[in-house]
């Protein structure tokens, strides 16, 4: 009895050791593995040069479009509105009949002035010539004085009279005319405000718009401009008329060319911007008065020298831009940068990036800063959002 536990211990002291041989055994095979595969492939990245390329300094701004001559066309007299001789929207001459009120009220008006004229003047003429007989019988003292003095008053009485009676003439002519309403510009016109039968009161403020008349070639594009545009380009346009590009929502870039014809002559203090103006052909008839439009504003007097790299090439870390720059061991090192703006599609590298420097322009997020990568190199302007590195095979979907 005093020897069962002695035999039972024995076997489990051999379980245990060897145990202990097998993975000791299993902990130098990883070892090797570790050993024999060795530290982790450099990543590839696509590097590209920083670009060196004369730049022109440029802002862009929201604006409007609007028409340089734009009349709303109302009648100067009173009078029922007889027909309408256009079709809305249609561009009209300036002189072309747009609508005609009733004329027969103003005929009238004009044939009753003119026999007012009539004789208003026959009387003129017999009293010239019966002051042509008082002057003869005053010569031979055959008539009194008194008698002569009245042939001379009458004689200007009448010819006062004239006067007044063919200005009258003249306003009736002038009203007459009045019922033809004609466009008082070229351009585009609108709907007619008021229908043929209605009354018009050209004569009672405010007269009713019978419709509006704008003018299509050219247009304005009007827009705000902030403190630091108008301090960059005012010099310039004061001399001559800066270059504009314009382009519409619909369109990709600014690809119509205008200039800047009107800067306002003080900067508002509450917006702190200033009003500018741009004068855009508009032989397309593309532009339309009330359109949104993106007002690029540039000085291509005085264009510089700058550094310029892919937008996607720019890294943020809080508040600071980054570039990781290639140096000669093939590491990726950590450069902080001051950027400007985009000029066709790239970034204006304002400090901390020179001419030529390679950098990575994609596969930032696989890259360390101090680590090495495998670059492959690639043109900075024919990069895509999606491109991958050279030689990278394409996913299969």
């Amino acid at each position: 009895m005093s020897t069962a536990p002695f035999v039972h211990r024995r076997p489990a002291a051999a379980a245990l050791a060897a145990a202990a041989l097998v993975l000791a055994a299993c902990s130098d095979g990883r070892g090797d593995a570790k050993a024999q595969a060795g530290p982790p492939p450099a990543p590839p990245v696509s590097v590209a040069a920083a670009i060196e390329r004369q730049v022109i300094e440029s802002d862009e701004f929201p604006g409007r479009v609007e028409a340089v001559d734009s009349v709303d066309v109302r009648a100067r007299i009173n009078g029922y509105l007889q027909s309408v001789h256009f079709k809305p929207g249609a561009e009209v001459r300036k002189g072309e009949l747009l609508f005609t009120l009733d004329p027969r009220p103003f005929e009238a008006q004009v044939a009753a002035a003119e026999s007012q004229v009539a004789a208003t003047r026959s009387q003129l003429d017999l009293a010239r010539i019966e002051l042509k007989r008082n002057e003869e019988m005053w010569a031979d003292r055959a008539t009194s004085k008194r008698e002569f003095d009245d042939a001379v008053t009458r004689v200007r009485t009448l010819e006062s009279q004239l006067k007044a009676n063919e200005a009258a003439l003249a306003t009736a002519r002038l009203n007459l005319g009045y019922t033809r309403i004609t466009a008082p510009i070229s351009g585009r016109v609108g709907k007619a405000e008021i229908t043929v039968g209605n009354l018009v009161q050209g004569e009672m403020p405010p007269s009713p718009v019978l419709t509006t008349v704008v003018s299509v070639n050219p247009v304005y594009v009007s827009f705000q401009a902030d403190e630091a545009a108008y301090l960059k380009y005012i010099a310039g346009a004061r001399k001559s008329a800066l270059a504009v590009s314009v382009g519409l929502a619909d369109e990709d870039g600014f690809p119509h060319a205008g200039t800047l014809g009107f800067i306002d002559n003080r900067v508002d203090p509450a917006s702190g911007t200033v009003r500018m103006r741009a004068t855009v052909d508009n032989k397309s008839g593309r532009f339309t008065p009330g359109l949104f439009a993106r007002v690029k504003l540039g000085d291509t007097a005085q264009p510089r020298m700058a550094v310029l790299v892919s937008d996607r090439a720019i890294g943020t870390d809080q508040s600071r831009r980054y570039v990781l720059v290639l140096d000669a061991e093939k590491k990726a090192v950590y450069r902080e940068v001051r950027i400007g703006r985009l000029v066709d599609g790239l970034r204006v590298i304002e400090s901390g990036l020179k001419p030529g420097e390679v950098i990575v322009v994609n596969g930032l997020q696989r890259v360390r800063p101090g680590a090495p990568v495998t670059p492959q190199t690639v043109p900075m302007e024919a990069q895509a959002p999606n491109a991958r590195p050279n030689g990278a095979p394409a996913k299969k979907g």
